[in-house]
């Protein structure tokens, strides 16, 4: 446990802002800002292409990717965050798996709102499918925002008749839009990085008036799970959507999904993309992408055997 570190990038979290949530676009540079401080690994390449109508940003080893895709999905509460900004987490996830990574821009709120980003976030899967990938060798991640459009893309694509993908990993998933997760009372002021306000000031951009008492809104409590494939969901003991990880883990157990639920204690939010600050976010980070690469390697030998 990382004591000292875990306390330093708390208080770094808690420097002061302003009073009142700024307009779209000072949110947006101030999430850019945050994250360009961030730590990218060495040993990648990147380049820009597009997937399903949208711009995307091709993550690959430098030595060349090995059999499997990890379509990934930024954060950013469906208002801010591009490719860009989760290309430390994106970036991690490929230098650990050998595997190539997508990483989708897709549509922002509030010009963009709900289902833009589902939509977008679909295509893009359907993309790869159509591409001749095979689903078996085809990964799920994302982190907060983008960690619930992981879960809600493949609930979007078996309620298309698509195949599902070999795995989901979720850091810190946004899950839950109506907001009724007991954490969101119990963690205010622990939480380093959100308030009740600022979660409901991009909440409402991202609904536009629509209720979040559908599953692709709020997948932690109103979604039928069954027939997803094995989830990880790596989640800050500190956040205020702790409940969110949480309850939909249980769901996720409860329809019969193999599911991993890790809670670490003392993290904020996305705690993972302080690797190499926080020791804690590189162990997770080693855990997620042995998931990720158990997942891809069985998937590809049951397909094998079929065939």
């Amino acid at each position: 446990m990382s004591r000292e570190q875990r306390a330093q990038i708390d208080a770094m979290l808690r420097q002061p802002r302003p009073e009142t949530p700024g307009s779209v676009e000072e949110i947006r540079a101030g999430f850019r800002a945050l994250m360009a401080r961030m730590i990218v690994p060495g040993g990648i390449r990147t380049s820009g292409t597009t997937l399903g109508g949208r711009p995307a940003l091709r993550v690959e080893p430098e030595s060349g990717p090995r059999a499997g895709t990890i379509l990934y999905f930024h954060g950013g509460g469906w208002v801010v965050g591009s490719p860009e900004t989760a290309l430390s987490l994106t970036g991690h996830l490929v230098t650990r798996t050998g595997f190539g990574a997508y990483s989708v821009e897709y549509r922002l709120a509030p010009e963009h709102p709900f289902p833009a980003a589902v939509e977008d976030t679909l295509d893009a899967y359907r993309a790869l499918l159509d591409s001749g990938e095979d689903p078996s060798a085809i990964v799920f991640a994302g982190d907060s925002a983008g960690g619930g459009l992981a879960v809600t893309t493949c609930l979007a694509a078996r309620d298309a008749g698509l195949p599902l993908p070999a795995a989901i990993v979720a850091f810190s998933p946004g899950v839950d839009a109506t907001r009724t997760g007991e954490s969101m009372t119990t963690k205010e002021g622990i939480d380093p990085v959100f308030t009740r306000e600022s979660l409901d000031h991009t909440g409402a951009m991202y609904l536009a008036g629509a209720d979040p008492h559908q599953p692709l809104l709020s997948p932690a409590v109103l979604a039928d799970l069954t027939g997803f494939p094995p989830l990880l969901i790596q989640v800050g003991g500190n956040e205020m959507l702790l409940d969110d990880s949480t309850r939909l883990a249980t769901r996720a157990r409860a329809a019969g999904v193999d599911v991993v639920l890790e809670v670490t204690a003392d993290v904020p939010h996305v705690f993972q993309a302080f690797a190499g600050v926080l020791d804690e976010a590189d162990e997770s980070l080693d855990r997620a992408a042995l998931f990720l690469t158990q997942r891809v390697r069985a998937g590809q030998t049951a397909h094998t055997s079929a065939a």
